[in-house]
């Protein structure tokens, strides 16, 4: 992939740009397999039979990423939409590379909205003006999620009042909100949200399975690596049919909807409400009467649980730092016969799977959800013994 942004040196988030694409997978592959080596000697050494590494699920080389994380920067008359560069000033990206189709598109309308609308961007280093972020998801079917994060409530009128006017050049925006974050930190989204549009979640297809995502809920960024990620999860876990399931960090509930079965029980547990009002909003448009969600917290949940309603299966898919210690020892010391363990990030992957010792790596794969970066996903079938 050949990007503009990246050659004339304003952007390097893309670290691995220019580096041909299949090594760049190849590289991911040896760094993972590296990272799990004493998990599948320990499995050869017991059980005698060589973990079995399926090939790399791959992914376009652009285009790829359905969620674009925009800083506003420069003047009311001249937005940028981007990054900061090292001085606080905004970069304008907005015909980044890496993004969908739809958000290539959309990233333009929105700067020219924001001049039109007389939105005050948010100065960092005076820690003034109003406008900070411009998020926007894309959906499978080519629908927009679009949140405004803003300082403070001062600029809402001037939203509502143009809405329509963003509507007419942006039709295909059918959810759109305004994020309120007062604090002057590091982070992209506050706590409140407020919905400008009438339609408040974005339907996010994949084969047969509609999930709802809602503003402040995690989605994978790489809609069709996330497809492969959970078709495969979902044949390893019909493989071994389990009666019972977990799936811990649950999300929207990917791993939970796509493993659903009319003989099997199914509990998504995931802290973020929003996820899981989501999460048993498309459950009950699928008519899933043997999935539960709740709202909780993975490794409590699993320290509660009564010996008889332990799982025979446990989907785990934390962010990076992964399960922990005391999950990780819960699992070993439990009654559950599988687990699949998605990870973002091989390091902590490897430190959790070898503290449980019991549960041995049968099966490994690595999914490039993160073309053109060092990151990457894979997901490992352990079993008992």
């Amino acid at each position: 992939m050949q990007c503009d942004y990246f050659d004339r040196g304003v952007c390097r988030s893309c670290t691995l740009m220019g580096q041909p694409y299949a090594d760049q997978v190849l590289d991911k592959e040896l760094r993972t397999r590296e990272l799990l080596r004493a998990a599948s000697d320990a499995a050869l050494d017991v059980t005698g039979t060589a973990v079995e590494w399926l090939p790399a699920i791959t992914s376009p080389e652009s285009a790829y990423r359905n969620k674009a994380k925009m800083v506003v920067g420069g003047t009311v008359q001249q937005p940028t939409v981007g990054i900061l560069d090292h001085r606080q000033r905004g970069v304008d990206l907005r015909h980044c590379g890496i993004c969908t189709p739809g958000i290539q598109h959309a990233l333009p309308i929105l700067a020219d909205f924001i001049a039109d609308a007389g939105l005050i961007p948010y100065d960092v280093t005076s820690r003034r003006g109003e406008l900070k972020y411009v998020l926007v998801t894309e959906s499978p079917d080519g629908e927009l999620m679009v949140r405004f994060v803003l300082r403070s409530e001062g600029q809402l009128p001037r939203l509502r009042q143009h809405l329509d006017a963003l509507r007419r050049v942006l039709p295909n925006a059918v959810v759109i909100t305004a994020n309120l974050l007062s604090e002057h930190k590091a982070v992209t989204e506050g706590d409140r949200e407020i919905p400008l549009t009438a339609q408040e979640t974005l339907s996010m297809r994949l084969g047969d399975v509609t999930m709802h995502l809602r503003p402040q809920s995690f989605f994978q960024t790489n809609t069709r690596v996330a497809g492969e990620l959970y078709a495969q999860a979902s044949a390893w876990i019909d493989e071994v049919a389990p009666a019972s399931m977990w799936d811990l960090y649950c999300g929207v509930g990917g791993f939970a909807l796509h493993a659903a079965r009319p003989d099997r029980a199914v509990t998504g547990i995931e802290t973020s409400r929003e996820a899981i009002r989501s999460a048993k909003q498309s459950a009950r448009e699928a008519g899933l009467e043997g999935l539960r969600f709740a709202a909780d917290d993975a490794t409590e949940h699993a320290l509660r649980a009564r010996p008889d309603a332990v799982p025979e299966l446990v989907v785990v898919n934390p962010p990076r730092r992964g399960i922990g210690e005391t999950l990780s020892t819960w699992l070993e010391e439990s009654e559950v016969q599988h687990v699949v363990y998605s990870s973002c990030n091989p390091v902590t992957l490897a430190k959790d799977l070898a503290r449980m010792p019991s549960l041995r790596l049968r099966r490994a794969r690595v999914l490039d959800m993160f073309p053109q970066t060092g990151h990457l996903e894979a997901v490992t079938l352990l079993s008992r013994g």
